[in-house]
């Protein structure tokens, strides 16, 4: 395999764009290269197979989900009532600013049942990024411990399902609708 950390990235991020604008049957080798622009034969020398792929983009997509610190320092000097409403709507935010990318960690999800190669990465990023949260949200002093930030978590993903998808109300923002509702489990 040839060792180019750009160019695996730029591949990675091909695949992802891939599976979030057409989904996890549009993610072959050749379909990766073209979406890239690369030569044909790149991303299987980085990704010996689809199971590779896929988890090589299972790994990649919490990098670029990745929160700004400049953007955490600013929520930080939020009023510890307005903090955890923000919190959820910056990462509701995040998601929706990027909707393939968002797509494409639904589309992993789904993947991860059938798919132990996937499974394996995507279940250790998702669950060492909720306790990250959890450890987040008792340093910063907020409210509510484990289970409040599970329903968290529970309530963006659900809305980010409904605004990706066919959103029940569309003339509600989903980032208001996120920080409402954080408001009110808060309480």
């Amino acid at each position: 395999m040839v060792a180019n950390p750009a160019r695996r990235a730029a591949v990675t991020d091909a695949a992802l764009e891939l599976l979030g604008r057409e989904g996890a049957r549009a993610v072959t080798h050749r379909a990766v290269d073209a979406e890239a622009r690369v030569p044909t034969g790149t991303c299987a020398n980085y990704f010996r197979s689809r199971s590779d792929l896929l988890a090589g983009i299972a790994q990649r997509i919490f990098v670029l989900l990745a929160p700004n610190p400049d953007r955490l320092d600013e929520l930080a000097e939020l009023p510890v009532d307005d903090a955890g409403p923000a919190y959820a709507g910056y990462a509701l935010e995040r998601l929706l600013a990027h909707p393939n990318l968002a797509r494409a960690l639904v589309e992993l999800r789904l993947e991860a049942p059938r798919s132990p190669e996937v499974a394996q990465p995507l279940t250790e990023f998702l669950r060492a990024g909720f306790d990250m949260d959890v450890e987040f949200h008792a340093a910063r002093g907020l409210p509510g411990g484990r289970e409040h930030v599970l329903r968290l978590h529970h309530l963006v993903n659900g809305i980010v399902l409904d605004a990706l998808t066919i959103p029940l109300a569309p003339d509600i923002d989903p980032v208001t609708q996120a920080k409402d509702t954080a408001r009110a489990l808060g309480r």
